[in-house]
């Protein structure tokens, strides 16, 4: 449904990546079975990820013309401007007739239009920060948010006098299960590389260099890498090792993950919440150009956990990928340890729960 009716409704929204728009769906999921008589209806933007997934879906959504601020020549960001003034003003009108119960943003270009509609009108507005570092659009309207729900406790000294409660990052319902531990996987042992929904190229080219001398030195290994859709066009043909698996994308990366016993990955905030949900250590390469640096402190975090090694992206990403990887697929018990215990994650409730006292 895309013209919905908002009168009373829930209104979440968040998008642009999967770091922000996953979360909005793992807390609509746990919404619809909490109080499944709550309307549900997604805001977001006709260009991100939401785009991909939104339509066809069970949720009642509404996509808008806006676009990203960051990044762009003074005459782009003058036309993002004036394209979300006019859906925020639009907006406004529809909700002065139709006006939502609440709504939760979980950042992204995509959320600015009803964060900043809320805000202007009055309608109460809960946000969820998943990276260590908020984004431009959460430190805007985090003032007037009844609640700012932190993934990582890092992120509440960058937000000074907001209403923050740590909670940890929503994950996907096919997260919310138990896990495997790691210690109990056996040979063929599995390499898991992640890229992020889009892919990686520094993370692809370093692995399709060092895949073969690592596959040839350890032999009970294997290595399933999703490199992204558009990058498997791109990498299908190069020549790699018979037990380097290229995909182009993961339906279940789970059960890709429960049956890893490493990940080399980008450091998404909800990656790191997935890998400590499923207990699997991980080298975590962080995107270099990430708004405000927040994958590298969301590595560093994790680092601190004892749950991730951080290897910073260069010039010798691939020799010194290399030399993690020997170390940990040489060293079962280091492996382990990375690894830790799986964590169940308690994110989606600890937000309704805070969601039904402040309303």
């Amino acid at each position: 449904m895309s013209n919905p009716d908002f009168t009373n409704a829930l209104v979440l929204t968040g998008g642009g990546t999967g770091g922000h728009f996953f979360p909005a769906v793992a807390l609509a999921e746990g919404v619809r079975a909490r109080w499944p008589e709550r309307k549900v209806i997604f805001v977001g933007a006709q260009r991100g990820i939401e785009a991909r997934h939104l339509p066809g879906g069970l949720w009642p959504h509404l996509l808008l013309d806006v676009e990203g601020f960051l990044g762009r020549s003074p005459l782009r960001a003058t036309r993002s401007a004036w394209k979300l003034w006019r859906v925020v003003s639009a907006l406004k009108v529809r909700w002065r007739k139709q006006r939502p119960w609440a709504v939760i943003g979980t950042g992204g270009y995509g959320a600015a239009p009803a964060l900043l509609a809320a805000r202007s009108m009055g309608i109460p507005y809960f946000l969820h920060e998943s990276n260590a570092a908020p984004g431009a659009l959460v430190r805007l309207v985090a003032p007037k948010a009844r609640r700012i729900w932190c993934g990582m406790a890092a992120v509440r000294r960058r937000l000074p006098g907001a209403n923050c409660l740590t909670v940890g990052t929503p994950v996907r319902e096919a997260f919310l299960r138990d896990f495997r531990p790691v210690a109990e996987n056996q040979a063929p042992f599995r390499l898991l590389v992640l890229g992020g929904s889009g892919g990686a190229r520094a993370i692809n080219e370093a692995m399709l260099k060092v895949a073969g001398p690592l596959l040839e030195t350890f032999p009970d290994w294997e290595i399933l890498h999703q490199t992204g859709g558009a990058e498997f066009e791109r990498l299908q043909g190069r020549a790699h090792h018979p037990r380097h698996a290229l995909v182009p994308f993961l339906e279940r990366v789970d059960e890709a993950m429960e049956s890893a016993s490493l990940l080399v990955s980008r450091a998404g905030a909800s990656t790191c919440a997935e890998l400590l949900a499923a207990g699997r250590g991980a080298i975590l390469v962080p995107l270099p150009t990430s708004s405000n640096d927040h994958q590298r402190l969301n590595a560093q975090a994790l680092v601190e956990a004892g749950r991730a090694l951080l290897l910073p992206q260069g010039a010798d990403l691939a020799d010194r990928l290399e030399t993690q990887c020997r170390d940990l697929l040489s060293d079962r018990e280091a492996r382990n340890r990375l690894g830790g215990i799986p964590e169940p994650n308690r994110a989606i409730e600890a937000c309704l729960a805070d969601l039904a006292r402040l309303l």
